[in-house]
């Protein structure tokens, strides 16, 4: 999906996120049976359109401080600051912060996280 011409926003949890799952949910997610659930995970860090940080805190104010992002794989991250950090909140209540933000693609952007989100 990542290779169509987009544009997509990625929130890219870093190695030091994977580093944070239970050990053992990778393997388990990398499982040929378990590829629709792996597929579930990634494309729930992608947002169809390209969004810089800006756009993105923008719509966290003028939405009263919270914006409900919708997600390619078909549910939701709720966005807020906290401070100058844009915090993601995942359907199950995990969040994570953005570390690094608009990193340019050739069909998007992408942002960096400190936590992988997961879908419901």
């Amino acid at each position: 999906m990542l290779s169509g011409k987009g544009p997509f926003t990625v929130f890219a949890p870093t190695n030091a996120a994977f580093a944070k799952l239970p050990k053992g949910t990778i393997a388990t997610l990398l499982k040929p049976e378990n590829k629709s659930t792996l597929s579930a995970v990634l494309t729930y860090h992608v947002v169809a359109g390209k969004f810089n940080a800006a756009a993105v805190v923008e719509a966290i104010k003028a939405n009263k401080g919270k914006f409900t992002v919708p997600t390619v794989q078909g549910g939701k991250l709720i966005a807020t600051l906290d401070a100058s950090n844009v915090i993601l909140t995942d359907e199950k209540g995990n969040k994570s912060t953005v570390v690094i933000a608009d990193v340019p693609a050739s069909n998007g952007i992408i942002h960096a996280i400190d936590t992988v989100v997961m879908p419901n």
